[in-house]
């Protein structure tokens, strides 16, 4: 009986023992979740933008060193083919990236001398280590063997003006890490270009047509004008039209030259003008000839149909610039050397409009392009790219423009961008909406 006692005692002993580890192993479990999210929550963190210096000078007096930690491991390539739930990859914020671009100038030798920053000496290069994180769901970085798989045996065209040729530059520079490309045509003033990848017989191709519709411009490489332009607004550049049955994927933009001074044309008379005081002339308004051209170009993108020949279309969303104390004829500078954050600054209200009119444009064509199986996807720039003054060349368009004279006064550019830099972000968007087009809305 004593030992039967002693028997239960040990058990009851040990049941109260197995009760204490359970509890220790549970409550161990629910702080290791707890640090993994706390670990997870700081990694997601932004490191606030280094201070930007305050200078009256459109100079840069010291460089910027790269920020201390990225969010993304170097070099690392992926798709997202576990998003599950729909987001706006337009919406979100630059946070500093420590591996910083794809390529430089060195590595790159398509860059054209107006955005080479760092050849013509711009001294920080903060610029370069921002990286686009849309809030909802995460943007893979642009994966050039992959993109490179997908367009074998295929040709692919930037339509617009020489923001779609720095954007068909930034894509040469970055799918030049694995496949250099060879240039197999330029027209006389080298704004339209071709090239060819051997290795995947990939065709990339950039037309320069910064009206998209028929226009007569009297302006020379500098951007003074003996005359003014002329545009004809029910009729499309056939520049771009004619090869459109070569094109198994486009993106299509304009914007910025419609705020040009312009004589319209419809129907074979003079409808009115934009800006041409003195002219007696109807002043119809730069907005009423871009819904004009957009509603032409879209129609004929949406309803094409050569041999059931449908490309797949982005449309690009209007650039905007960073000028700040006047505009690039006029002094305007841009030394800004870091982002903006989200809510620092506004869309201007000429880009706005602009912007307006395109989604309005593109959400009527798209529907209209469903029903013949186009497929058309819009690359809403526009915000994203208002928070980075920090991307243009400045003063930095020509080599070394203090060189002979700190205080030289010199032209800036303050609408394209620096390559590498921002615009280098806007191919991670494209392939992601190439390849997971549908996730998002």
């Amino acid at each position: 009986m004593a030992k039967e006692t002693k028997l239960l005692s040990l058990q009851k002993h040990n049941h109260v023992f197995v009760k204490f580890a359970i509890s220790f192993l549970v409550l161990g479990l629910a702080f290791g979740l707890l640090s993994s999210d706390s670990i997870r929550i700081v990694s997601n963190i932004e490191i606030a933008p280094l201070a930007e210096e305050k200078t009256e000078s459109p100079v840069v007096s010291l460089p910027i060193q790269a920020p201390v930690s990225s969010p993304f491991p170097q070099n690392e390539s992926y798709t997202s083919e576990n998003v599950s739930v729909k987001c706006d990859i337009f919406k979100g914020d630059w946070i500093a990236e420590q591996s910083g671009p794809a390529y430089t100038n060195e590595s790159c030798h398509v860059i054209e001398d107006h955005q080479n920053c760092m050849r013509n000496g711009r001294p920080d290069s903060g610029y370069l280590y921002w990286r686009w994180n849309p809030r909802d769901c995460e943007l893979p970085r642009f994966n050039s063997h992959r993109f490179l798989d997908l367009m074998r045996d295929k040709s692919w065209a930037f339509i617009g003006d020489s923001i779609s040729r720095n954007h068909v530059q930034s894509l040469l520079c970055i799918l030049s890490q694995v496949e250099q490309a060879v240039e197999v045509y330029h027209d006389e003033e080298y704004r339209s270009k071709r090239w060819h990848f051997a290795a995947h017989n990939f065709t990339l191709s950039v037309i320069w047509t910064p009206f998209l519709v028929k226009a007569a411009i009297f302006e020379d490489m500098n951007g003074v004008s003996s005359s003014e332009i002329q545009i004809y607004l029910d009729k499309l550049d056939e520049k771009w039209t004619d090869q459109y049955k070569n094109f198994d994927y486009v993106v299509i933009a304009g914007g910025k030259w419609f705020l040009k001074t312009a004589i319209y044309h419809e129907n074979n008379t003079i409808a009115g003008c934009h800006y041409c005081p003195g002219k007696n002339l109807t002043e119809l308004g730069f907005d009423y000839a871009y819904r004009k051209a957009l509603q032409l170009v879209l129609n004929f993108v949406m309803r094409y149909e050569y041999h059931n020949h449908k490309p797949f279309v982005f449309f690009r969303t209007t650039t905007p610039d960073h000028f700040e104390n006047g505009e690039w004829f006029s002094g305007g500078y841009c030394n800004r050397t870091v982002p903006f954050k989200d809510g620092e600054i506004e869309i201007r209200d000429v880009d706005t409009i602009m912007r307006d009119i395109e989604l309005e444009e593109v959400e009527k064509a798209a529907g209209v392009g469903s029903k013949n199986g186009a497929i058309l996807k819009l690359l809403d720039t526009t915000r994203l790219s208002v928070l980075r003054p920090d991307g243009h060349p400045g003063p930095y368009r020509k080599f070394h423009p203090f060189g002979k004279d700190k205080n030289a006064k010199v032209q800036n550019d303050c609408l394209h961008w620096c390559l590498p830099g921002p615009i280098d972000s806007w191919n991670d968007l494209v392939m992601e909406l190439l390849v997971n087009g549908e996730k998002y809305r």
